[in-house]
């Protein structure tokens, strides 16, 4: 996992074991150990690293009006029990425009509006709720309904 690793060598004088992962990945979900050993005394402990993804499909950038699907996979073990998606805060209702269907929220005619913050909530059989975001950019117009631009005669127009 090298160079996304580390620990901090200050730390250990400590007491303070942690290792540090930068940029987590799906494969780096599981089970870690450690091990001190001090004179003839040895301590352990274990910590689960669980790991979610929002993915987008197409990847970006996303054009305006194009169907878009967001996914949201967790390396969580229990049986997956409900998906919410939250916009800006705000709780997404899953009919007309946007579609869930077990960790995935299709947006069939994405506008300007849709871009900023998604967060897909995921809760578990075992009542784990586990949620994580993704910052959506979409590339479209945002102006006027009525995009025409008057101009004096030598005058510059933007």
């Amino acid at each position: 996992m090298k160079p996304r690793v580390s620990v901090q060598d200050s730390a250990l004088r400590n007491g303070n074991f942690s290792l540090r992962i930068d940029s987590v990945r799906s494969e780096d979900a599981g089970l870690y150990e450690a091990r001190v050993a001090y004179n003839t005394e040895v301590q352990s402990c274990q910590v689960e690293l669980g790991v979610i993804t929002v993915t987008l499909s197409p990847p970006s950038p996303v054009v305006e009006n194009k169907p878009l699907l967001l996914s949201c996979n967790s390396s969580h073990r229990a049986s997956l029990v409900e998906t919410r998606w939250f916009h800006n805060g705000r709780l997404v209702p899953t009919s007309g425009t946007f579609c869930s269907l077990h960790g995935a929220l299709s947006i069939l005619r994405p506008a300007m509006s849709d871009a900023g913050s998604w967060r897909c909530q995921l809760r578990y059989s075992d009542n784990e709720i586990i949620s994580a975001t993704y910052n959506l950019q979409i590339l479209g117009f945002d102006g006027p309904t009525n995009p025409v631009v008057y101009a004096a005669a030598g005058s510059a127009a933007d």
